[in-house]
């Protein structure tokens, strides 16, 4: 699917109809991504022959797309903003001014559709053109950049570029799920006037109240430490002026690339979960030397598919990793935590903008690549969350970046999670049916798999990883080969 299989179509902008200016802080949660690269996602939608034939879709299904979108930036207008930092204000803010809008780019590509939906994997850089690039630079950066593109007589893709200082997964993939929600009920009507504007679900609907918010030292904690400085200086020759809003570059891995989805299922989570239980006892974790302190659960009675799923992709990665290249052998892992029922006391689950945090799981470098890693890191990461759970979501937050910062320093590959098994991306309809493939394209940008529910089954998961070419075809046997093991 490369660049020149894709012809632009059209070039637009879309404004909520009569949105009041509005500007929010950015609060700590924020703070951490302001300078990291945006989210991407693509969301593919198959059509009727009727739909997608060029003239019907530019005529009849991006009006109604356009419509809509505009409809549902009315209630989430600072997706139309930019990311300023005014003078005199110690933080940045969300703002948005009447005039202000959303790019879209129109687009049309060659490509075969069906080649993009296959799980099989296939050229990393395949999927970029489908992806828009979000503006920024040393006074302000763009929010969100969005991109149509159809695939003649199939179907069409959504691509959607998110700011990450000024939303997380959670957030983002609301706007999504209001978007769809809105198109599908839509009559169409453009000249629909301010005051007949279609209403969201109550669920649907952001909540963009910053008081909800607490600061850091109201949460117990000392916030002196600063992770921005922390991911700036892994860039040498970037601006690092404080003030500075451009987005840093964590350019895609495209050469010799691949990108990858794999699946489990109910079935194989179960028995993932089954192979970790019954060693439990018999496996010990050997626990990063720094972290002393901490401790090892006991058994649990049944472990979350989160725990067994990272654990597992996490385990091959490493694997086919050090089998490929013999000196990459010392890794970590990390994930985010979605903080909202976490707090005391909880914010709503609409809360728009960041409200995750992160945490390192406390293993060995080199216990991933060990006969027993998939249970030692299970065990790994499931204690981190009991320890969370026990003393709090931000314990041990003091020592995040002088560890992050060791473990850069002994060459050690952090290995990420982006999306969640729980955000129900299969499920946002606008009106042609659930999308019949969703990818986070970003996972290119850092060692991170992306994850999220299973199209057609309950329970299970989807895991797309980007891996150098001899690496991933190793990572797909033993992944597969692991689930057949018993």
């Amino acid at each position: 699917m490369a660049s020149h299989n894709l012809k632009i179509h059209e070039q637009c902008s879309v404004a909520p109809p009569s949105a009041p200016q509005t500007s929010l802080p950015l609060v700590f949660f924020d703070l951490f991504w302001l300078r990291f690269h945006p989210v991407e996602r693509i969301f593919f939608y198959s059509l009727p022959v009727t739909h997608s034939n060029p003239s019907i879709f530019y005529t009849q299904v991006v009006p109604n797309l356009k419509t809509s979108l505009s409809h549902t930036l009315q209630h989430f207008s600072p997706l139309a903003g930019n990311v300023l930092w005014p003078n005199g204000s110690s933080n940045p803010v969300v703002q948005y001014t009447p005039g202000d809008a959303v790019s879209v780019v129109l687009a049309e590509s060659e490509a075969d559709f069906d080649h993009a939906l296959d799980n099989t994997p296939k050229e990393a850089s395949e999927l970029r053109c489908l992806v828009p690039h979000l503006e920024s630079s040393d006074s302000h950066a763009s929010v969100m950049a969005l991109q149509i593109t159809l695939f003649p007589n199939r179907g069409f893709a959504i691509g959607i570029s998110t700011h990450h200082a000024v939303l997380d997964g959670k957030s983002s993939t609301l706007f999504i799920k209001a978007w769809a929600s809105l198109c599908k009920t839509s009559d169409d009507d453009s000249e629909s006037s301010p005051s007949s504007l279609p209403s969201l679900a109550p669920e649907l609907e952001p909540l963009f109240d910053r008081t909800v918010i607490k600061s850091p030292s109201e949460l117990g904690f000392n916030a002196s430490f600063d992770l921005t400085k922390l991911v700036i200086n892994s860039f040498p020759g970037e601006n690092r002026e404080e003030r500075c809003l451009k987005l840093l570059p964590f350019p895609p891995r495209l050469e010799d690339q691949v990108r990858g989805t794999f699946v489990l299922t109910v079935a194989d989570l179960e028995r993932l979960k089954n192979r970790v239980l019954s060693k439990w006892d018999s496996v010990d974790i050997v626990e990063a030397e720094s972290n002393s302190n901490s401790s090892v659960s006991s058994k649990p009675t049944k472990l979350s598919t989160f725990v067994v799923t990272c654990a597992y992709t996490f385990v091959c990665i490493a694997k086919a990793w050090h089998g490929v290249e013999k000196e990459k052998n010392k890794f970590a892992c990390g994930f985010t935590v979605d903080c909202r029922a976490r707090l005391e006391p909880p914010i709503p689950e609409n809360y728009f903008g960041n409200c995750v945090w992160g945490h390192l799981v406390e293993s060995k470098p080199s216990a991933f690549i060990e006969e027993e890693g998939f249970v030692i890191i299970a065990k790994s990461i499931h204690s981190k969350i009991k320890q969370m759970i026990d003393e709090g979501v931000f314990h041990g937050v003091g020592d995040a970046a002088p560890r992050y910062a060791a473990l850069a320093k002994e060459g050690v590959e952090i290995l990420g999670i982006a999306g969640s098994n729980r955000f129900g991306v299969y499920g946002y309809d606008f009106g042609w049916g659930k999308p019949s493939k969703v990818e986070i394209a970003s996972v290119d940008r850092a060692l991170t798999m992306g994850l999220a529910e299973k199209r057609d089954e309950k329970g299970g998961v989807e895991v797309g990883v980007v891996l150098k070419r001899p690496v991933m075809e190793l990572f797909g046997s033993l992944f597969r080969r692991g689930l057949s093991d018993e």
